[in-house]
């Protein structure tokens, strides 16, 4: 097989003469290429969009995060499993947003934990989860198709007894439906408002407890991610999480002091059809608002801007964003296969943040509403802390 470099895929797929044979795992993609490996995780089919996760830890946070609904997460890093899997590192604020990804694959395989805090390994997690995973793939080819092809639809099975059914896994990854137009956030938003306590984790105890007489924010949930609610909490709000669905004059009743419009999956436009009501209503009732990633391009489209689907977008732990406020470049955890078109904006925002890597726009606020917005991670779980200010400045402004 020709040598990989960053920028050039495979000349010849490393895939196309490997035998199935003792192989209880395979990924399909939608072109028919058949990638086989040792299944792990839930048994069974699953279809998605598979992406690529540079992350070297926070795996389980990674899959757990209700943003990566409908996708097969490939990591990079090659050796997965030994931190285990616990309880205090789940992701999902809700019981619906549990369905999260949907697949993973590895390199090597699923090792044992050897981790203090690891309450169950990461085999039996995913498998609790649902999720179905193949190891002993080449993650290094894949990542190289997928950064010069784009994110493909795939199917993946793990069959314990090697009974594999390709051509029926390739018309499973013909029929599943592409992540451009599909309305995803319906599916893991939380069905009732809930107040929430917890507050940033007091490293080992876990988190500590929230405000009872702060600035109430209320978060539209289209599938938040449990530490951004602990952020807030840790900033100083007090916080209710009510669904992203929410009529405009239900959210407005509460009288919050500030809004924020959370991550989730899927693409922006597709849950904007009955979501941008509400989020242009809380705008124009000068509430300061806050949009993190689905939530961002969500405030773009309120705004009159517009969402592009990204080839591969961005999915890692150490993406570097410019702050162009402070000139400051913040190494941040992102999620993202779609992306605000910056030459888009109307004249009344600004833009904040851009990505190092591809230039692609990070934030915006704007100069006539109190909104501000960031397309990354700023609570990471998993990743770097640099961006955990955007809370307490949001926070901060509810006090003003």
């Amino acid at each position: 097989m020709p040598e990989i470099t960053e920028n050039q895929a495979p000349a010849i797929s490393p895939w196309k003469d490997t035998p199935l044979e003792g192989a209880t795992g395979a990924i399909v993609l939608r072109d028919g290429t058949v990638i086989p490996g040792m299944g792990a995780g839930a048994s069974g089919v699953a279809t998605g969009e598979l992406c690529f996760n540079t992350a070297m830890t926070g795996h389980q946070e990674i899959l757990a995060d209700p943003s990566y609904a409908a996708q097969i997460v490939c990591f990079t890093f090659p050796h997965i499993g030994n931190v285990g899997a616990n309880r205090q590192d789940e992701e999902a604020a809700s019981d619906r947003a549990r369905k999260a990804a949907v697949g993973m694959v590895s390199r090597a395989p699923i090792t044992p934990p050897a981790n203090w805090r690891a309450e169950q390994s990461f085999s039996e997690w995913l498998a609790a989860r649902g999720i179905v995973a193949v190891t002993g793939v080449d993650t290094r080819a894949l990542t190289a198709r997928i950064r010069e092809q784009g994110m493909p639809i795939a199917a993946i099975v793990h069959a314990p007894d090697g009974r594999l059914d390709i051509e029926a896994l390739k018309a499973l990854a013909a029929d599943a439906p592409a992540m451009e137009g599909t309305e995803l956030a319906g599916q893991v938003l939380g069905e009732a408002a809930s107040d929430w306590t917890e507050a940033d984790w007091a490293w080992p105890d876990g988190p500590g407890a929230g405000p009872k007489d702060g600035p109430l924010v209320v978060v539209l949930d289209y599938g938040v991610k449990a530490n951004i609610l602990r952020r807030l909490a840790g900033a100083g709000a007090r916080v209710r999480v009510v669904p992203g669905n929410m009529p405009a004059s239900e959210v407005l009743a509460l009288n919050p002091a500030g809004v924020v419009v959370s991550n989730g999956p899927g693409d922006p436009a597709a849950t904007g059809e009955y979501a941008l009501a509400t989020i242009r209503a809380v705008i124009e009732a000068g509430i300061p608002t806050l949009g993190i990633c689905l939530g961002h391009q969500m405030l773009a489209l309120a705004i009159g801007a517009k969402t592009v689907k990204m080839p591969h977008g961005h999915h890692g732990a150490n993406h570097p964003v410019k702050n162009l406020l402070s000139g400051q470049v913040e190494i941040v955890s992102m999620n993202h296969g779609f992306a605000v078109d910056r030459d888009s904006l109307p004249d009344n925002a600004e833009e904040t943040h851009v990505s190092l890597f591809d230039g692609t726009n990070c934030g915006f606020r704007l100069n006539d509403h109190p909104v501000m917005s960031v397309q990354h991670h700023p609570e990471a779980s998993p990743g770097p802390q640099d961006s955990f200010a955007v809370f307490d400045e949001f926070v901060a402004r509810l006090s003003d």
